[in-house]
């Protein structure tokens, strides 16, 4: 059976601590091959010189180019509007009957996964794998297999700030992303 690791979230934009994850889960648990999912936001939740969903799956594309085992899934895009993980994981079960699904989170999720949509018959669905995270306990009563890895306290936000406010980049995201965002004028940079 084919072991996928799904790691979703809006990479707006995406950076380092994300190919870290990826690879860390796909050497730990010996999977075939990481997919990162970026979800669809509502437009009016877009704030000026945001990534657009266009924007941030392009971006998500670059980042997969490093890496030969990583590749795109794009069903929240295309479904748009709220994805919940419950109903993205069935449609990727219907369409994939004979893949194991892993899904990567880190700690802020793993702290609220007992809140999330129809966790328990979610947690019959999938796999989930979680990375500690700074400024998380990283903690639940759900299973959720650990993978340890590097911490890095790195978020989109602080890489949004720094496009703003003219900071240092070097090392904080794929080279091919901050071209695409300086290219087209995002957070900021035009």
């Amino acid at each position: 059976m084919k072991k996928v690791g799904i790691l979703g979230g809006t990479f707006n934009p995406p950076h380092i601590g994300h190919l870290i994850c990826a690879n860390e889960a796909f050497h730990a648990l010996n999977l075939d091959e990481v997919r990162f999912m970026p979800n669809a936001i509502a437009p009016h939740k877009q704030l000026r010189g945001d990534a657009t969903t266009t924007d941030r799956l392009r971006m998500v594309e670059i980042m997969a180019e490093s890496n030969p085992n990583f590749k795109v899934e794009t069903i929240e895009v295309e479904r748009g509007g709220i994805s919940y993980t419950y109903d993205t994981m069935v449609a990727l079960l219907n369409r994939e009957p004979n893949v194991e699904f892993y899904f990567i989170i880190g700690g802020d999720m793993i702290d609220s996964l007992h809140n999330w949509f129809k966790i328990d018959e979610l947690m019959k669905l999938v796999k989930f794998v979680g990375f500690r995270r700074p400024g998380s306990n990283s903690y639940t009563n759900l299973k959720v297999q650990m993978i340890e890895a590097p911490e890095i306290d790195l978020s989109s936000t602080l890489i949004r700030h720094r496009f703003t406010n003219g900071g240092t980049l070097k090392f904080l995201l794929p080279e091919g992303v901050e071209a695409y965002i300086r290219k087209e004028g995002l957070y900021g940079t035009r």
